[in-house]
């Protein structure tokens, strides 16, 4: 019953807090090889074999065991359950706010209404988000999110904790734009014998995989730079970080870790769509 009578914003934010806990824990292992493949040192001798996805992932299956894979989930957790909860909660009531009377928002708009709902939620979880991708480097030996968080206080600063802020929101913001547009301009292009049938969730998440694969690509470069600034100890800007990566590197630096990024963002965003637009629907608003 107090359910029911809960806050429509309220509702949005447990169904995307609930949604952002099934793809979290089931697409980690995806997040650690593509952290891992961003930040392998360029030490390899010319001529020696290009270090893959398969390589890191059996790599870290050989000295960490299985469970190694999901090294950081609890950062993920802490970061994802409250975050995700707020992007749908502040996507709702932005959508509330500016498109009454159930007016659907145009391509421009969407993008729009994604990156603003993307840059609240990014702004309040970075802290998190810097600890979970210290976590999943495998460069440093924190033993909890608070240890985790204490550490990076007393022999950095708080400040260490907003690092990367600018290459996140350059990241996260466009891909949510992106990500929107594609999904609402699919989702309205699907046949309506499909959008009414029992088979709707389905046809919703290969419009969520195809916006996924987009705003992946697009967003790559950004998510190369925000990881490299957040696991060094020495306060990089945005600058110092394209200029490493690009000297070490080259162009094709900036796209380190492209395929699992683009398989966990594209799954994970397709899935946490389904399940809270299945979710509202059963709470008996729309989403």
């Amino acid at each position: 019953m107090e359910l029911a009578l809960a806050h429509p914003a309220l509702k949005a934010f447990m169904c995307g807090s609930l949604s952002g806990t099934c793809s979290t824990l089931l697409f980690q292992p995806l997040d650690l090889v593509k952290t891992r493949l961003q930040t392998l040192q360029n030490n390899m001798k010319p001529g020696a074999p290009k270090v893959g996805m398969m390589t890191v992932l059996i790599q870290v299956i050989r000295t960490e065991s299985f469970l190694g894979l999901w090294k950081g989930v609890s950062p993920s957790f802490v970061r994802c359950i409250p975050g995700v909860g707020i992007y749908f909660s502040t996507f709702y009531s932005l959508k509330q706010h500016y498109f009454q009377e159930g007016r659907a928002p145009n391509a421009g708009e969407a993008v729009l209404l994604g990156a603003g709902a993307r840059a609240v939620a990014g702004v309040c979880m970075l802290p998190v988000t810097v600890i979970k991708t210290r976590f999943e480097s495998g460069r440093y030996n924190y033993v909890s999110v608070l240890g985790a968080l204490k550490s990076v206080c007393e022999t950095e600063g708080p400040r260490a904790l907003f690092s990367g802020l600018t290459a996140t929101l350059l990241r996260d913001a466009p891909f949510s734009g992106i990500y929107v547009m594609f999904y609402s301009q699919a989702k309205r292009s699907l046949p309506p014998e499909v959008s009414s049938s029992p088979y709707a969730p389905l046809g919703n998440f290969g419009c969520g995989v195809m916006a996924g694969v987009l705003a992946s690509v697009v967003t790559q470069p950004a998510d190369v730079v925000k990881t490299h600034i957040q696991v060094s100890p020495a306060h990089w800007t945005t600058k110092d970080a394209i200029r490493y990566i690009y000297t070490e590197h080259g162009l094709r630096g900036f796209f380190r870790g492209a395929v699992p990024r683009s398989l966990r963002r594209t799954l994970m965003a397709a899935m946490a769509w389904t399940v809270y637009e299945q979710l509202m629907a059963r709470m008996g608003l729309k989403s």
